[in-house]
């Protein structure tokens, strides 16, 4: 049965998931990352993106994501499109992939960052990485070189931070440094082991 060890990792646009992702990993936690998994289900149907959206937005076999991603933001429909075509399958190859790791019966994360959003996941339990509004729109404009108001699209898109620090099971606070990053990282999977013995090898 999927997702019966399943926690979800969640955030926001720069909240800091996939530095936590990391983390957690060299903390001797498993992790299954929804969008590398969305990123090779999007590259595997770059014929039906060309089909749909068009040539341009395809180059050497992959799609080319910064492109469509423009594109797809500022148009609803199109948005709704792809949505619609590549998150059966998304859902499906997380699926597969949860019905592995559930076999360790030890929890593991899923790497979701639209798990509230989407409530496509039966997952009961989830951690969610936060950071203030602020300091999520300056880090999403330095790290994409985006406008403020593009930024402000992109990060309006999903459900609000605060709820989403509201719904969660546990949360890892990333408003400070790297080094606090690190402890909360490490506090959590403290917290894993002293509620879970240990793993089955």
């Amino acid at each position: 049965m999927a997702y019966r060890y399943a926690i979800a990792l969640t955030g926001g646009i720069a909240t800091g998931k996939s530095t936590v992702a990391s983390l957690m990993g060299l903390n001797g936690l498993r992790i299954i990352d929804a969008d590398a998994i969305s990123h090779r289900i999007l590259d595997e149907n770059s014929a039906w993106v060309a089909e749909h959206f068009g040539t341009g937005y395809v180059s050497g076999g992959k799609v080319a994501r910064t492109e469509l991603g423009k594109m797809i933001f500022a148009n609803p429909e199109a948005k709704k499109e792809l949505e619609t075509f590549l998150h059966p399958k998304i859902r499906a190859a997380i699926e597969e992939e949860s019905e592995k790791q559930d076999r360790f019966e030890y929890p593991y994360l899923i790497d979701i960052p639209l798990f509230f959003e989407t409530g496509s996941y039966p997952i009961e339990n989830s951690v969610v990485v936060y950071t203030p509004k602020e300091v999520q729109l300056e880090r999403f404009m330095k790290r994409n070189g985006f406008t403020r108001e593009e930024s402000l699209r992109r990060i309006q898109s999903q459900m609000d931070i605060d709820e989403k620090r509201s719904r969660a099971t546990w949360v890892i606070d990333n408003s400070l440094n790297l080094k606090h990053l690190q402890k909360e990282c490490e506090n959590f999977v403290e917290t894993i082991k002293a509620l879970y013995p240990t793993p089955k090898l």
